[in-house]
């Protein structure tokens, strides 16, 4: 099955530093019965675009909450694609997102399958998306759509071996 892991620069270069992407438990995004349900007339290729974009969201929190905790971190949106056994995967109604799971164990980086990262092109739009989103989350409209403007980028695929030049 294949999993989005929400990640950030800084944690990326961790895992090609430690060798693994962890601690688990992980938080990712993937088509789910529930997503597949939901978006009842997409394919195969237009649902894991979906559970994509929910990693990518991800990613945005967690930049946001990095620039909350005092770090500098790029504005650049990251997400980790990996392919794991099902039965490695946890979903159902006690995760509120209809493709959100979970995996139990720590993904070794010969496991990722690839990286997903927003050229530098979309930066102004991913740092505008953080500054709104306390305002998004509290219900203001212009807010959310200055959020969803940062999906308007799409993000570049970069294969396993391209990583550590990557975070370099």
């Amino acid at each position: 099955m294949r999993v989005y892991l929400p990640c950030t620069l800084p944690a990326l270069a961790r895992v090609v530093t430690v060798g693994e992407l962890g601690p688990a438990p992980l938080t990712g995004y993937a088509v789910t019965p529930a997503l597949t349900e939901w978006y009842a007339s997409g394919d195969t290729e237009e649902l894991e675009y979906v559970a994509l974009t929910e990693a990518a969201r991800a990613s945005l929190r967690m930049l946001a909450a990095d620039r909350a905790d005092g770090l500098d971190v790029a504005a650049r949106r990251v997400v980790i694609a990996v392919d794991v056994p099902e039965s490695d995967v946890s979903m159902g109604a006690e995760l509120e997102e209809r493709a959100r799971v979970r995996l139990a164990a720590a993904v070794p980086l010969a496991e990722i399958a690839a990286a997903h990262v927003d050229d530098l092109s979309a930066v102004e739009d991913v740092e505008a998306a953080i500054a709104a989103l306390p305002a998004a989350d509290g219900g203001d409209d212009d807010a959310r759509f200055v959020v969803d403007g940062a999906e308007a980028n799409d993000l570049l695929w970069y294969a396993t071996q391209e990583i550590p030049e990557l975070v370099a």
